[in-house]
């Protein structure tokens, strides 16, 4: 999200929620984008998330995990002056209703900011991340885990137009700087390749694919896919 400093410049966080925030990986980038902000919750329905989400911003007391489920936020009426959700819609069951609830605990004149992959139009290198992360997903839904494969550019904008935002803006960003094959980024790769081997013991044709896209990385090589970022007000 190196590039987002134009989208998100000037941008008063106040209070802020960022949803399915695993890690915290995006409120990493609000936190060095946005011009400040008062508060910043990530919420996750994943409690195996919270300690190291809790680590990670251990040094700021305006950063904490909330156990929440984005379809049902436990939160007020526009109670929020920033709500984002970062490669997070295709892991809500119903991301209709979880966007209807962002939007609901946002205020009026309140920025939603949504980031998300899509599969179509992308290069042969990208695609390559296109066919591990459905792979990745195939495996998490045998685990039980809301993970679905990623939508269409169309179907993404549909999801979002839907929710009657005023200014809104929309743009594709697209990280390719990186050489495809280098070791550096088969070698970040690979350790979830393997874990996802793990988990698809006992399953032949989750194992193959694993295996042919442990190839292609090695082959074809690996870009991450395009993403689209919108960004709007509650009106």
């Amino acid at each position: 999200m190196a590039d987002l400093q134009e989208l998100y410049s000037g941008l008063s966080g106040g209070r802020v929620l960022d949803v399915a925030t695993g890690r915290g990986g995006f409120v990493e980038e609000l936190i060095k984008q946005l011009g400040d902000y008062d508060e910043i919750i990530g919420i996750d329905i994943d409690a195996d998330l919270a300690d190291g989400f809790s680590k990670q911003f251990a040094d700021d007391a305006g950063v904490r995990f909330q156990l929440a489920d984005a379809m049902a936020l436990p939160f007020e009426d526009q109670s929020f002056d920033t709500v984002s959700a970062a490669g997070s819609l295709h892991h809500i069951g119903d991301p209709r209703v979880g966007l209807r609830e962002m939007v609901r605990v946002l205020r009026p004149g309140g920025h939603l900011i949504v980031v998300e992959m899509y599969r179509d139009g992308q290069t042969d290198t990208q695609q390559t991340h296109v066919r591990l992360h459905h792979w990745w997903a195939a495996v998490d839904r045998l685990r039980g885990v809301s993970h679905r494969e990623t939508y269409t550019r169309s179907e993404v904008i549909e999801l979002i137009e839907a929710l009657g935002l005023t200014k809104l803006t929309m743009r594709d960003e697209a990280y390719l700087n990186d050489e495809p094959t280098a070791p550096t980024v088969i070698a970040r790769l690979e350790p979830g390749i393997d874990e996802y081997l793990g988990y698809a013991a006992g399953h032949p044709d989750l194992l193959a694919e694993g295996d042919a896209i442990r190839e292609r990385l090695h082959g074809t090589g690996f870009h991450p896919a395009t993403v689209l970022v919108a960004m709007g007000e509650r009106p």
